[in-house]
Formats: C-alpha cells, structure tokens, sequence
C-alpha cells in the first residue's frame, strides 16, 4: 500500500491545474496536504512515442487494467472528449497557451458575482508570475508562424503570439530544459522546458511538506466525523483504501470530478444532497479542427512550438479564437496522407458507430496503422511540409449533460443543431485563411461523418452559482449543502471561454485556493 496516513488537513483529487494550485496555498498556510492522481509521475524523456504500445499510450482502466497511460479517449452519445493521466494533469500535454479573454466572455448571466475579469486580474497575475510565461520570441524564424501571421493581415482579423509556460532559450530558469523546437508540446516535452504544474506549483508544495501519492483511482466520496472520507484503489496492487481529510479539494478533471460526485450522490449515495444541477451545463469550449492541405508555401510545421500565434474572432457574438497547431515530422506526415474527405453516415448508424470509436481507435494503433503515413491516401492528400491544423475555440451555448449510465458517464449534446451559427462562422474563417494559403480546407473528417466534435476543453457539469437550485458549487467553489468540499478544476466553469482556458482555470483556482484557506478560520 501507498504510504498514506489515516487524516490530513486536506486530501486533494487530482494533480492539474486545480489540485495543484491549491496544494500550494494550503502548504503555504501550514496544512497537512495530500494529493492523490490516478496516473503515474513522468519525468522528461519518459513520454511515450511508440503510439503501438497503448498500454503506456492510452489510460482504459479499469475496463483494461493494465492500461494506464497518458492519455483517455471517451466517445460519448454527444460528443468526443480527449484527457490526460499523470502528476501534473493536463498540463503534460496541453499547448501552454495562456490567455486572458476578453471580458465579455464574464457577461454572461451564469457567472455569479464577484467572478468578471476584473475580479479575477489579481489571480491571474498570480498564475503568470509563478508559471513563468511568455509568447515565443520574434527572432525565432518559422514560416509557419509568418504565414499565418500574413493570413490574419490580409483578411482583416487581430492575431497575437500569446504567453506561453515554456523557456524558450538559455540562459533561462535552472529549474527547467530550453525548448527545442520540436512541435511535441501535447506529446509531453522530453526535454522539461515546459512549465508543468508537477515542476512549479506542485513542486514547491512538495518542498513545503505536501505529500503527492501517484497511482491512486478515487471512487467516491463520504462524510466522515474527521470531516470527509476519500475512498480510493491503489492501482499497484488492486486494494481499496480511505482516507480522511478536514477539507476535500475535488480537482479530477471535468469528466473525473462530475464522475465522483455522481457515483457519490447516486450509486453509493453516501452524498445524497448534491445539487439535482449536477452534469449540467457542459461544455466543448467551442472546440473545432479542421486543416489546411497543399499550401502554396512551404509551412516547416514541425519547427517550433505547436502554437505560435492566434487570431481573434470576437467583433460579434458567438465569438471565437484561431490557432494553426502543427506536430512533429511522423505526425504531419501521417496526418497529411488522411486527407480531407467528405464521408456522411445518417444519424442512427453515426451514433453507434461513435460509440465504438474509441475500440477502433486503439486497435488501429496497436497494429502501427496511425504510426506512418496511410499507404492509401485520402482526397487532398499532400506533402506533410505544406500542411497545417487549424483549431477554432469558440463560445459554444454549454447546453450538455453529464449523466450517470450504468458504470460510467455519458454526455447528451445535440451540439450540431444547437450551435450551427458559431460551426457556420468557423467553417468560413477557415475557409478565408486557407484562400491565403493557396490550399485546400476541411473540418475534421470526423465532424463530415458523425457531426460531433471532439474537444481537449471539457467544461462544466459543477458549476459556480449563488443557489444549489443553479449550479453545484457556490462562488468560492464549496460544494452546495457539503462544507467543507471544494471542487477546482473546468468542471466549475459555467460558460464556454472561446479562448483557450487554462489561465481562467487557474485563476479561478486561485481564487477558490484562497477560500479553502479562509474556511479554516470562518
């Protein structure tokens, strides 16, 4: 068994953004601290590249228990979901993009009171100075950053470099590696010039005192005369275990923190009072993909970072971003010989066959059929050096529902029909950025065949509000009728953010850390 004692001060669920920005303030006041994350702790060089070994690839546990690797595929009824497993969460394989939205984005009557951008400034400056960020130099050469640049200019659009947790050169911060330019930033970076959340906040919790355990899948959650019992199995050897903590921080990830508040409210029912708003209210953040093929330019889009710069889409509502990610050379080259074809399945046989993707997805890549280009290339198929990925992140109207099915979740989101206009706007900026290019355009081939899309921002299902009768969690993130338990991570945001959401996710954080802290003393 893990060396876990009986009672902290507080047991933090999860190790991302969320846990372990609160790990650190509660450290920082002298509290006894527990982190406990279900995947393992990776260092720099130890990210999987063999994408045939899923086992080290993928997370399936428990359905596959051997299979606990970096990152989850879920194809749920609505939508396709992609998340991460590991100490450090999300930020192993997200794009280090870090932007303040627009404060429109706080318009929106879901945001309760106090939370807008200017409340939020403080937290925000709080996120920037410790996790170092910065856009990428303007002397590093890329074409593909030139060309995209050129492309906002000629169709009339605002595009910035945003700030980045990444050193970018030496001499830079000890603490970390300097980038590479390798575009495998969502691959993990082996060479640890991104600034995680396992080697920044984490860390100096740890140095603090805060215990991080690796390995430990949290099951659900009970009241406890200590204050909470957190129920767990140690992935090593398959026993049940508990643990108690005056404070619970719940930061597991949208799909992971809605999972345990259901199962804890509907299967075991040791917390029957949560919200009846529990699941509602998800969000895709807007997520679309698309790519550009046969550009007239050569892009190099395996040098440099995988984002470089965005463009801004909000003149009017729905708004939205623009980046152009790209990947390192096996990637682009297998990703140019898919092509852009423009397959169609009628909605019952779309729907059954999304379900299954996931199955199919990791056989594929168990045989080493997505390890090289496609030895029969798709319509538009080109050279990998003359293509780019476009990313559009809009402000979608969070009309999902997480549900309790059986075991596991679901998501319910009629999300074609529900936000044609914001697809429609996103389908025409594509459209006018590749006219620059001189290249062919498409959606994801997904989104012609199944019209779902596949997001890497789930949001919402405990959200933020002044009343159990609206949302989950209070303004402070304390779970409604349950002191004591705070949920910080996506799964509180009430809105889509139509930029990318990391540094709202942790400003927020930062502002609930800030709440865990006082709770001790109110």
């Amino acid at each position: 068994m893990k060396a876990i004692d009986s009672h902290y001060d507080a047991v933090i669920i999860g190790s991302g953004f969320g846990g372990s920005i609160n790990a650190l303030r509660l450290a920082e006041a002298g509290k006894s601290v527990l982190v406990l994350e279900r995947g393992k702790q990776y260092q720099a060089g130890e990210f999987p590249r063999d994408v045939t070994d899923t086992e080290k690839l993928f997370w399936r546990y428990p359905k596959k228990k051997q299979s606990q690797g970096l990152y989850k595929l879920d194809f749920f009824s609505g939508i396709g979901v992609v998340t991460a497993s590991g100490v450090g969460g999300g930020s192993l394989v997200y794009a280090n993009i870090h932007i303040r939205p627009d404060p429109s984005v706080f318009e929106d009557q879901k945001w309760p009171a106090p939370i807008n951008r200017q409340y939020l400034e403080p937290y925000y400056d709080k996120v920037a100075s410790m996790l170092g960020i910065s856009p990428v130099p303007a002397e590093f050469k890329m074409p593909k950053r030139d060309i995209y640049r050129n492309a906002a200019e000629k169709t009339g659009h605002h595009i910035f470099d945003p700030d980045q947790a990444v050193t970018w050169k030496a001499p830079g911060n000890p603490e970390f590696g300097v980038c590479k330019k390798v575009a495998e930033c969502e691959f993990g970076c082996q060479y640890g010039a991104k600034h995680t959340m396992d080697l920044t906040y984490l860390a100096k919790a740890q140095q603090l005192g805060a215990q991080v355990e690796s390995g430990i899948n949290i099951t659900h959650i009970s009241k406890d005369e200590k204050g909470y019992r957190v129920h767990y199995i140690d992935l090593s050897n398959d026993q049940k275990g508990s643990v108690t903590g005056t404070k619970i921080v719940l930061s597991a990830g949208t799909l992971g923190t809605n999972k345990i508040l259901f199962e804890s409210r509907d299967s075991v029912k040791t917390l029957p009072g949560i919200s009846s708003k529990l699941g509602y209210g998800f969000s895709g953040n807007g997520d679309f993909l698309g790519s550009i093929q046969n550009s007239q330019h050569k892009l190099e889009p395996w040098n440099g970072p995988d984002v470089t710069s965005v463009i801004r889409y909000f003149e009017d509502k729905p708004g939205f971003t623009m980046a152009a990610p790209t990947f390192n050379q096996p990637v682009m080259a297998f990703l140019a010989s898919l092509g852009q074809g423009k397959g169609w399945l009628p909605e019952f046989l779309a729907a059954r066959i999304w379900r299954k993707l996931d199955s199919a997805l990791y056989w594929a890549f168990s045989k080493g059929f997505m390890s090289k280009p496609s030895r029969f290339p798709g319509p538009n198929a080109g050279d990998p050096e003359r293509m780019t990925n476009l990313f559009a992140i809009g402000q979608d109207n969070a009309n999902g529902r997480i549900l309790l099915e059986g075991n596991d979740i679901d998501i319910k989101w009629n999300y074609a029909k529900e936000n044609k206009v914001l697809i429609k706007k996103m389908t025409e900026a594509m459209e006018e950025v590749a006219e620059v290019y001189g290249g062919t355009v498409s959606p994801l081939q997904s989104w012609h065949v199944f019209k779902r899309i596949l997001t890497v921002h789930p949001l919402g299902g405990c959200n933020l509000s002044d009343t159990a009768e609206t949302g989950v969690v209070s303004p402070q993130g304390e779970v409604h009728g349950y002191p004591g338990l705070f949920v910080a991570d996506g799964s509180v945001i009430p809105t889509s953010i139509g930029f990318h959401p990391v540094m709202t996710i942790s400003a927020v954080s930062e502002h609930i850390a800030e709440a865990v802290v006082n709770s001790y003393t109110n």
